[in-house]
């Protein structure tokens, strides 16, 4: 029986691989096919077929190719060339796809900008992209023109809306502008090396960092989920992630619009709309971040929960205790979970859908991918070198850094960031043989006998405790299953005179904090090592767009309470968790707390 479950799954995993395979051998850098070539033949397939809905509005392909058409003559207008690069800051809306589709037709880059960012966060990405055009709305407007006087170089403004001051109106500049496809001659010379899109790091441990985005790149993001999804012209996927980013704004948007099906957009996730628009609808896929599922989960029943047409949902970053919870109470077939780095070279899909897992690599596959796992010093932060200079590969159940060797062709070459010094710091030399080079991902995972990868945590994130390495991740997992917990951020924190770092954890409870039955939900669930020496209580915790935990705010507030506001715990020795007063951090400070 094991062995028909194990060839069962095999198969499902090798029709996924096949699927996607097919979709990205044609892909190279020297290919004169563009990204905006892929689409105009979907445009020219699927013409009058719905591909965007938005707030109630919905364009066909058709339309959606027209008004792209419109904003790269707009581009021409402006005399922009190609390789020159528009910021694009904007919430979700109907108009940001067809924007940077367009702007690729005449070989313009698009910097695809948080819209949530704000002050010097948003002047700085602005900054990094090198532009001198900017595309707002009414409601990123205001934001604009908190930082406009800070940027290091002026930014013309362009509103899809009322414009005021020195600022240009975008709808009234389209109106002249030709629905027609501008020449091909325009591109001529380009290949799929060359950039179409800028898009940023989270910028959870600090600022962002603007990531190149080739055509050629971003073909493989969008081909590769119209293969690995599955999807078909029937298709109609729910996206309530914003666009700025790789999940929704490639990988949702090629699975459908390259198939075509449609996309039904929304400006931003809400777990009390979310089953009532699927249904509402007939939306048959949704992609995920793994935050919006545990939002889903943690939120009172809906009676459209079940009732939904859902065949598959995907996405990255699912937690294990979420994933069963989501199949089961709003009875979703299959889960497609994912790994991958908006700059990176790894990418890993768990095809045949074993729960937890980011992916497999079976061992008949080992030798044509690039990933392994090398063993990894977590207090040094360098990876582990044997007698004879090179890494060391991990064992099955072994926790290293996941690499992805660097080669010549589209799965394997890294492109990196705008800073080139950046991009240094994340290739590794001779790691399995003298002169290669692998890119580091920066994630600790672990692997099973079968090929399974599990996410283990951000290096950075795990710390060293007590002479244990301490997974972050795994332990807000276990403090977010005692009763009221409702999100927990860990992180570590330097006490002084001791070596490495000591937990802390940020909770958002629910009701009254029984810090005596944490305690021994604490103690119970958690080695000692891993126990949290400090909590603290927040109304809410800080978030990235893509629902990423922020940490570094946290990490430099610390656990002093003349910093902090709101309830601040440390868990003593003898008492367990108590108040956290002005008198046992001076005590702390002191050494007179044995830690």
């Amino acid at each position: 029986m094991r062995f028909r479950a194990r060839l069962k799954r095999d198969w499902r995993f090798w029709q996924g691989l096949n699927r996607t395979l097919k979709r990205v051998k044609s892909i190279a850098r020297d290919s004169g096919d563009l990204l905006c070539d892929d689409l105009q033949a979907a445009v020219d397939r699927w013409r009058n077929e719905r591909a965007l809905t938005f707030e109630g509005r919905t364009l066909t392909y058709g339309e959606m190719d027209a008004m792209a058409n419109r904003y790269a003559h707009w581009a021409k207008g402006l005399g922009l060339r190609r390789g020159q690069t528009v910021a694009l800051f904007m919430p979700n809306r109907l108009e940001y796809f067809p924007i940077w589709y367009g702007l690729t037709k005449v070989g313009v880059v698009t910097a695809l900008i948080n819209n949530q960012l704000a002050g010097q966060p948003l002047a700085h990405c602005l900054d990094i992209s090198g532009a001198a055009h900017v595309i707002v709305d009414p409601e990123t407007s205001p934001v604009f023109e908190q930082v406009r006087g800070g940027l290091e170089r002026p930014m013309q403004q362009w509103v899809l809306g009322s414009a005021h001051g020195d600022q240009r109106d975008l709808v009234q500049a389209l109106k002249s502008c030709s629905q027609l496809p501008p020449d091909r001659s325009v591109r001529e010379d380009m290949t799929a090396a060359d950039t179409a899109l800028l898009i940023y790091t989270s910028g959870t441990t600090g600022l962002p960092k603007a990531a190149r985005i080739t055509h050629m790149r971003a073909q493989l993001y969008m081909r590769g989920f119209a293969g690995a999804t599955g999807a078909t012209a029937k298709d109609r996927i729910y996206v309530a992630l914003p666009l700025y980013h790789a999940t929704g704004g490639l990988c949702a948007l090629g699975a459908a619009l390259l198939n075509g099906g449609s996309v039904v957009l929304r400006r931003k996730f809400s777990a009390s709309h979310f089953w009532k628009e699927i249904v509402a609808e007939g939306c048959t896929m949704f992609v995920y971040i793994g935050e919006l599922c545990r939002y889903l989960v943690n939120h009172e029943p809906d009676e459209d929960e079940t009732r939904h047409k859902i065949r598959l949902a995907f996405g990255n970053g699912l937690r294990p205790d979420v994933w069963p919870k989501l199949k089961q109470r709003f009875r979703i077939p299959d889960v497609l979970e994912f790994y991958g780095s908006t700059e990176g070279n790894v990418s890993l899909f768990n095809f045949d859908g074993k729960e937890g897992a980011i992916g497999r690599v079976p061992k008949w596959m080992r030798g044509k991918v690039n990933i392994r796992l090398v063993q990894y010093d977590v207090e040094a932060e360098s990876v582990i070198r044997g007698t004879d200079g090179l890494c060391i590969e991990c064992g099955p159940g072994q926790v290293g850094q996941c690499i992805g060797k660097i080669a010549g062709d589209a799965r394997t070459e890294f492109t990196g960031y705008l800073d080139r010094a950046a991009s240094e710091k994340k290739i590794i030399q001779n790691v399995l043989a003298r002169g290669d080079a692998w890119f580091a991902t920066g994630d600790l995972m672990k692997m099973d006998s079968e090929g399974y990868f599990y996410f283990v945590d951000r290096i950075g994130d795990t710390f060293r405790w007590k002479g244990e390495n301490v997974s972050t991740g795994e332990v807000a997992e276990r403090l977010s299953t005692f009763p009221g917990v409702e999100e927990a951020n860990v992180y570590g924190v330097e006490v002084e005179g001791a070596d490495g770092r000591a937990g802390m954890a940020a909770l958002v409870v629910e009701g009254a904090f029984d810090a005596k039955a944490f305690g021994d939900h604490v103690a119970r669930e958690l080695p000692p090592y891993a126990q949290p020496l400090f909590v603290r209580l927040l109304p809410r915790l800080d978030t990235t767009g893509t629902f990423k935990l922020r940490k570094v705010d946290l990490v430099e507030e610390g656990y002093d309470p003349a910093r902090i506001k709101g309830p601040l715990y440390f868990h003593d020795p003898k008492k367990g968790y108590i108040r956290l007063t002005k008198a046992v951090f001076d005590r702390l400070a002191a050494g007179a707390i044995k830690v």
